[in-house]
Order: C-alpha cells, then sequence, then structure tokens
C-alpha cells in the first residue's frame, strides 16, 4: 500500500499548488481537489483510515517510511506548518476534503483561517495537528502533564528486528543499515503521541536479552533529550541511530562473557571493555556515512576527565553525541534488573547522573537529562515487546526488585559513567 500512499500525497501536494494559483471555483483548482480525493479514496479501498507521520524529512504511513518520498520536501513544510500528523477517517466527503485543503493552504501561506463560516461539524473525519513536545516557548507547561504516560503500542517488531540485526552481524559482519534506520523512525512515531511524548522503556525480562532491550531504550533516550535540548529533526534521528548501535561490539563477544550472571574476571572484563572498539570497526566499514554512529559506539565508555575505556594516547574531546549517549547508557543500565544487582530507583540514578555531571559526564547535557526525566515523569512508559499495552505505569511504580548477586567490575556498586555497561 506504500505506493497508492506515495501517489496519494504527490497528488495533495499538487492540489495545493494549483489551490495557490487559482481561486475558488476555477476549473483547475476543482480537477485537482477532485483527482486527490480520488487518490485517497483508491487508498482507502485498501486502508480505511489511513495515518501520515511528517517527521523532518522523513514521511512515515501507519508505521511505515515511504523511501518513495525520502527527503520529500512538502514534508518538512507541512510539519513546519503545524500539520505533522494526518488521519483520515473512512468516507471522506468531497466538502471536507476541500475545507481540510483550505486550511492546510491557509497555514502553509500563513493566511487567516476564517472559521466563523464553518459548520462545527465539519471535517470530523479528517484529524490533522502537530506532534511532539514543545509549545510556544519550546518547553511542556505543567497544565498539559498526563496523569500518566498512555500508549497502545509494543515494541515487538523492533525488539525483534535489533536481534535479527544483531545475528546478522555476527554472521556475516556487515549492518544492515536499512533495518536500523526503520527501527528508529519507528521509535520516534511511538514517542509522538496526538499532544504530548511519551518515552517507552522496554522492560528486561531476559538477561540474554539485554543487549537487545538495552539498545532500544538508549535510542530512545539520546532521541528524548536531542529533542528536549532543541537539536533539528535530522540530528535527532542520527543521535537515535548512534544510540540504537553504540553496543554493536557486543556481537563480538563470547556469549559465556556477554551473559556471565556474575563476577568477571580479569581476563573476562579485558575481552568485555574491547566492544567499543569492535562496534566502531564493525559500523565505519559497513558504511562510512554513519562515521558519527562509529565515534558513538567508540567514545560512549569514555569519561569527561578522560578516563573509562578505551584509553587514549592523547586526550581529546568526545563528539557531543557521544557524551549524550553515554548518559543515556548510565541511566537504562542502572534502572534495570541485572543478575548481578538490583535495579536502582530513576530518582536514585538521577542522583548519581547529578553527582556526576563535570568529572564523568557533560555538565550541561547530564543538567539537561535530569530536567528532561524530571519534567517529563509522568510521560516515562514501561513497554512490552509482545502485546500493547492500554495503560503504561511511570517507570518507578513497575522496576521489581530482582535479588542481589556478586557485583560485576563492569558495574561497581557505585558506578561510574565509564564502567556502567
Amino acid at each position: 500500500m506504500s505506493a497508492e500512499a506515495a501517489k496519494f500525497l504527490n497528488s495533495f501536494a499538487q492540489a495545493l499548488s494549483t489551490m495557490a494559483l487559482y481561486a475558488p471555483g476555477h476549473p483547475a483548482r476543482e480537477r485537482v481537489i477532485d483527482s486527490s480525493l480520488e487518490y485517497l479514496q483508491r487508498l482507502q479501498e485498501k486502508d480505511r483510515t489511513p495515518q501520515f507521520s511528517f517527521l523532518g524529512l522523513d514521511v512515515i504511513y501507519g508505521q511505515v517510511a515511504l523511501r518513495e518520498l525520502k527527503e520529500w520536501d512538502w514534508g518538512l513544510r507541512l510539519a513546519n506548518a503545524g500539520i505533522q500528523r494526518l488521519e483520515f477517517a473512512a468516507a471522506v466527503e468531497r466538502d471536507e476534503f476541500e475545507g481540510f485543503l483550505e486550511d492546510a493552504l491557509a497555514r502553509l501561506t500563513l493566511q487567516a483561517i476564517d472559521s466563523s463560516t464553518r459548520s462545527p461539524e465539519r471535517r470530523s473525519t479528517i484529524k490533522f495537528g502537530a506532534i511532539g513536545v514543545k509549545g510556544s516557548e519550546g518547553v511542556i507547561r505543567p497544565e498539559e502533564l498526563l496523569p500518566t504516560a498512555t500508549i497502545q503500542y509494543s515494541l515487538g517488531e523492533e525488539a525483534d528486528t535489533i536481534r535479527w540485526l544483531h545475528d546478522e552481524v555476527e554472521m556475516s559482519g556487515e549492518l544492515p543499515l536499512i533495518e536500523a534506520e526503520s527501527v528508529v523512525r519507528s521509535l520516534s512515531v511511538a514517542m509522538h503521541g496526538d499532544r504530548d511524548i511519551v518515552i517507552p522503556l522496554l522492560q528486561l525480562k531476559e538477561f540474554d536479552q539485554y543487549t537487545t532491550t538495552h539498545s532500544l531504550n538508549v535510542s530512545v533516550l539520546s532521541m528524548a533529550l536531542a529533542e528536549f535540548i532543541g537539536l533539528g529533526a535530522k540530528d535527532v534521528r542520527a543521535f537515535g541511530v548512534a544510540g540504537l548501535l553504540h553496543d554493536l561490539g557486543k556481537v563480538r563477544i563470547p556469549k559465556e562473557v556477554l551473559t556471565k550472571p556474575g563476577k568477571l574476571s580479569d581476563e573476562e572484563w579485558q575481552i568485555m571493555r574491547r566492544h567499543p572498539a569492535e562496534g566502531a570497526k564493525i559500523i565505519f566499514e559497513s558504511d562510512r556515512q554513519l562515521d558519527l554512529a562509529s565515534a558513538v559506539a567508540y567514545e560512549h565508555h569514555i569519561m569527561i576527565n578522560g578516563g573509562g575505556y578505551p584509553s587514549r594516547h592523547f586526550h581529546r574531546d568526545c563528539h557531543k553525541a557521544s557524551k549524550l549517549v553515554h548518559i543515556c547508557d548510565v541511566y537504562d543500565a542502572l534502572r534495570t534488573n541485572r543478575p548481578y544487582r538490583e535495579a536502582w530507583e530513576p530518582e536514585r540514578v538521577l542522583t548519581q547522573i547529578q553527582s556526576g555531571a563535570g568529572p564523568d559526564f557533560d555538565a550541561e547535557l547530564a543538567h539537561s537529562f535530569i530536567q528532561m526525566m524530571r519534567q517529563w515523569e509522568r510521560r516515562v512508559a514501561v513497554v512490552d515487546d509482545k502485546t500493547p499495552l492500554p495503560h503504561m505505569s511511570p517507570v518507578t511504580e513497575t522496576v521489581a526488585p530482582a535479588a542481589a548477586s556478586p557485583v560485576s567490575p563492569s558495574e561497581p556498586e557505585i558506578p561510574t559513567a565509564g564502567s556502567a555497561t
């Protein structure tokens, strides 16, 4: 159905262009409206309620990125005009469709929309508006907070894709980039609800699936923080890919070391510390356009004061994305149950990040992360990897304690940024 969806959007853009040139009632204007509606009706023969999201230069149909419209400039124009999400119910009438096109055109051309002549019942089958997190001043006002984070979504397909991706890398040594990018796009769609952002964090069920769960969570947290500090859509997505792939080098760590429930020996710890360099090599050799993700994979365990690993002969500043992913990496690692320690409560983790701001973490990013997590506390949702949950409780209510076990040297009892995995 993606081909039909792309044809409709192209006809939709053509209709807007033509309507900007001709007055109401002009034959050319009427023809493009009829043609676009016809394309919509064809699409609705296969999908009765099509939904579109315009995220930067990405056009999402349902949960699928339309590669036919990669960097379609109309998507960016619509998003900038406040039309970031577009939904059609079944049986859209012609007058409703024309009214919607007029409103969209008015937004694009910054014209006033006169609603005095319209019935309050009009356009009930077409919904459009902004998605995301920012109000007029770039922050969410307290009165907009949800009682708790809610999301009709699971991360089952995304988790399965990451497991498959890791298997492919382990077997072939090559990174399936398209699949990695599609997961990040899907996570972005899941994060942006009708009004407010939701931060869906996958709940760990089996310890041997930790790398999969952790990768998805770090990607979500990285995109949320990048958006919170005001980065553009393209950078937000790039940081999300970097977060998703930051631990990719663990595919080359022996399973008996990676999933060992107890304390690692000195030799095993040295093996574990290879994963940043291994991940950077895999990513860079697979696609050199992913140099940012490669840098993050290499640098995400390096502290601001130069500590951590890998060790370097000459001190140099890490990339901003590495510093950002570093914080998200530690947060998710500490708030997750592990065989050798209980999960920390979110507030305890934030206190630890606060105390490490400066020597361990980039101070500005650490403070922004803490502000984000406290401001959006009710928007953090624990998500199942199999079935959608109708109601998600805040993380603080869903972390189940695990029996205490010996502490691994990769995560000391009072962890530092360079040591958490």
